[in-house]
């Protein structure tokens, strides 16, 4: 049900563009949009039915903000802007490393031609991209034969060998013109934007010159670079024959998702594809106009020469935008390339679509399923919390964070308990959650709608102590009990405690198994980790004589605590320390030896 103060919003929005930033019960920003209409996009939201991811976005809506703009190309301009600064849950975010290899000539005073994925705003020239590594690499082996550019880092000081296979010029001992360089940039620039077939039939029009004057080595060597050529240049089929580089993109919707095919034409050649998948939560041609923003604004997609769009695109408001050729074709082949992709996009679709579903069935559809059997608000945002120790010793807590169903690792926490008696886990549980949550209310972080804790009644009431009377918080408190083979057993809730139905076989089961599994490692390693450091610093702390600084000079020098027990006298005295200190030090191991055989 929409809020009072949305309602009173929602009356005076303005029928101008803009962007419109949706944010929860914490104030954090959960999704931004823009619109032609901000009147009418925003409008939308609470009225008529949504499917059920739009339907989710929306009842955790609290408040919303707008910003007005003079065009849509500022709308959307800004509103890339508002998705890098606060990262909503529900916009599309292309966070994917997926990178393709490109060729790059440097631009230093000695040129060099490598491989490489990062395309910098430098001073190189780049082609590509390519397929994968291999074609690349094919590629500049081929250019390497027939373009003698440097092939070093660094200039050595003598002619390696590629300068004798005739593949470098050897710029490390005699001079090398600049128009050389030019003249072997701008070969190999016509030769990568389709002009292989020119270089082509000039090697065999040498290769005859050469037989004819009885050159046969010379004639082999142009045979054996026009062989590569066909070999590396001419086995993929050609889609186009000017030689353009372009990016064909078509898109697809169904039940609330989109796919967005794109297709890289590289000198007329379809080199590669790239497929992205994600929730609809507005119009498509909005959502893909989006989408489109954030693809060039990757630094490894370059843009191309021309573009080809779907029917029902606005060609010329992008190609304002994006400052490049922007075409939507109504025949021919560029049409059949952009029916292709859309071919593509529908089958991709249709293929992940019950993965996602179950992907989502276990993730929030999974927090909901557990909101409704606590009777409490879907807890998207989970903290559980474990202590472990040894007899009383090395005493540790941890807290993990489930968001939307899925470990959010950048904000998991340790913790060695300070105030608390060792042995008890009452007034560790106690002290770590008055240290979680003081410092939540301090540095204004979000609330977890739910916190879990591995343990039963006391743990949850000690628990319950320090949120509701010491800090005057209200968050539900859930304790998990184990079996006797330590599996997750039983979710305990309420006032008085009981244990709440839920089925073994449910997606909210396995979640609070998830959940309790992992913070039983991350506490469990946590532990471990101190106990290593702790052993090796209690070895030490029995050498007298050997305080802190000693320790951390003994340990510097000889890296182990293995090899300080090895360590002669004459070795330690290496290592700073004084000879009577030295030979304590060496004592002591030797007894201790002894007295463990």
């Amino acid at each position: 049900m929409t809020n009072e103060l949305i309602q009173h919003k929602l009356a005076v929005l303005p029928d101008q563009p803009g962007c419109y930033l949706m944010k929860d019960r914490q104030g954090t920003v959960i999704y931004v949009g823009k619109a032609k209409v901000l009147k009418n996009r925003v409008r939308s939201y609470f009225t008529g039915s949504h499917d059920a991811k739009t339907q989710r976005l929306v009842n955790e809506i609290e408040d919303f903000e707008y910003i007005v703009t003079s065009s849509d190309i500022e709308a959307l301009i800004l509103e890339l802007n508002l998705i890098k600064k606060y990262d909503p849950k529900y916009n599309i975010m292309l966070k994917d490393d997926k990178s393709y290899p490109y060729l790059k000539i440097t631009g230093e005073r000695h040129p060099k031609l490598i491989t490489t994925r990062q395309v910098k705003k430098d001073k190189g020239k780049y082609f590509g991209p390519y397929p994968n590594a291999h074609a690349a690499s094919e590629t500049k082996k081929l250019l390497d034969r027939l373009y003698p550019l440097r092939k070093c880092h660094t200039m050595p000081d003598r002619a390696c060998l590629y300068y004798h296979m005739g593949q470098c010029l050897a710029p490390c001992i005699k001079p090398v013109e600049q128009e050389t360089y030019r003249e072997m940039i701008d070969g190999i620039t016509r030769f990568l934007n389709g002009g292989f077939r020119e270089v082509k039939q000039e090697l065999v029009e040498k290769m005859s010159e050469a037989a004819e004057n009885l050159e046969f080595e010379r004639a082999k060597e142009y045979r054996d670079q026009i062989s590569h050529i066909e070999t590396v240049m001419e086995k993929q089929k050609m889609t186009m024959n000017d030689f353009t580089n372009r990016d064909v993109f078509a898109y697809a919707v169904d039940k609330g998702w989109m796919c967005v095919q794109v297709f890289f034409v590289r000198q007329g050649k379809l080199i590669e594809r790239d497929v992205s998948l994600f929730p609809l939560y507005r119009d498509p041609q909005e959502e893909f106009l989006t989408f489109l923003g954030q693809f060039y604004e990757k630094p490894n997609n370059v843009k191309p020469n021309e573009i080809l769009l779907p029917e029902g695109e606005d060609a010329e408001l992008i190609k304002d935008w994006l400052g490049i050729r922007v075409l939507v074709p109504q025949r021919g082949k560029k049409k059949d390339l952009v029916a292709l992709a859309k071919k593509n996009a529908e089958i991709a679709i249709k293929e992940k679509f019950q993965l996602l579903e179950r992907q989502e069935e276990r993730t929030v559809g999974a927090c909901q399923e557990l909101g409704e059997a606590m009777n409490i608000e879907t807890p998207l945002r989970i903290e559980a919390f474990d202590n472990s120790h040894i007899q009383g010793a090395d005493a540790v807590s941890a807290m993990i964070t489930f968001v939307d169903g899925k470990p959010s690792k950048k904000d998991y926490r340790k913790y060695k308990t300070r105030n608390a008696s060792k042995p008890d886990d009452y007034a560790a549980m106690r002290e770590v959650i008055r240290r979680r949550y003081t410092r939540v209310l301090k540095d204004g972080l979000p609330l977890p709608d739910l916190i879990v804790i591995d343990g039963g009644k006391g743990q949850m009431e000690s628990a319950r102590e320090i949120l509701e009377d010491e800090l005057g918080l209200s968050i539900p408190i859930a304790g998990l009990a184990k079996d006797t083979k330590h599996q997750t057993s039983q979710l305990l809730y309420g006032d008085p405690v009981e244990v709440v139905p839920l089925k073994r076989t449910s997606e909210a089961f396995y979640l609070l198994q998830r959940i309790q599994d992992e913070v039983h490692r991350f506490v469990i390693t946590f532990h471990r980790q101190l106990r290593g450091k702790n052993s090796i610093v209690s070895v030490l702390d029995e050498l007298e004589g050997v305080g802190p600084k000693r320790r951390q000079q003994l340990l510097k020098h000889f890296g182990s605590v293995k090899r300080i027990r090895e360590a002669d006298v004459a070795q330690l005295k290496e290592a700073g320390m004084p000879e009577k200190l030295a030979v304590s030090i060496h004592r002591h191991f030797a007894q201790e030896t002894l007295s463990t055989e």
